[in-house]
């Protein structure tokens, strides 16, 4: 999963990308409406976590405007309006949930993984697929009941390949939500992940690799 962070208190935004990515997600972060905005032309990102209050760009403007371009990604206003009317007014912009601050960053978590489930077909909360299964709330993996190990990124390959059902996922694709705008597509992270998840899956092999297109999870 990939999520954009925009928030101009910046200890605070680093705060909340710091545990976005202890759970495995990739995130970038901004500190203005104006390179929020520059940011969702040019990733695909899953979950936007969108300050209202911003520089540059006021964040009900960035909100209205990702909104109408039709990005895909699902919004999560932060504010520090309590009022029901304030509420209201996001949610009347196209967000998809609100959250006054202070917040507690384990629900904010919460939120950002429950608006992920919405973006594309509806996904249960626990994924199962050929004899492997994965809780993304509690970033536990199991294959056959042997509990696996593995490194954040391991697990956000894994997470992708499985919500794939099967389908081909690209090496370009793993990269983009997998990784945040910081990661280097020449290093072989990808494959690198992908090498870690197999050794430690164990055999028969359960992620196949469709030469020249990609890499899929094996048959049910």
């Amino acid at each position: 999963m990939r999520v954009l962070v925009v928030e101009d208190e910046r200890l605070l935004a680093e705060a909340v990308a710091t545990g976005l990515r202890h759970e495995a997600m990739a995130v970038d972060v901004v500190h203005d409406g104006a390179a929020a905005l520059e940011r969702v032309t040019v990733h695909e990102y899953d979950v936007v976590v969108l300050d209202r209050d911003l520089p540059v760009v006021h964040g009900d403007e960035v909100c209205r405007a990702m909104v109408e371009a039709g990005t895909g990604c699902r919004i999560l206003m932060l504010t520090a309006a309590r009022d029901l009317p304030d509420t209201l007014a996001g949610f009347g912009l196209g967000a998809d949930d609100y959250v006054t601050k202070p917040f507690r960053l384990a629900e904010l978590i919460a939120r950002v993984r429950a608006l992920h489930r919405r973006t594309g077909p509806a996904r249960p909360p626990v994924l199962e697929h050929a004899g492997v299964r994965l809780d993304p709330h509690l970033r536990e993996v199991a294959r056959d009941g042997r509990e696996v190990r593995l490194t954040r990124k391991e697990f956000a390959v894994l997470e992708i390949l499985m919500a794939a059902g099967g389908g081909v996922v690209s090496a370009e694709r793993l990269l983009e939500k997998a990784w945040d705008e910081n990661a280097d597509p020449f290093t072989g992270a990808v494959r690198i992940a992908l090498h870690g998840l197999r050794r430690k899956l164990g055999e028969p092999p359960v992620i196949h690799t469709e030469v020249g297109v990609g890499y899929r999870m094996a048959p049910r």
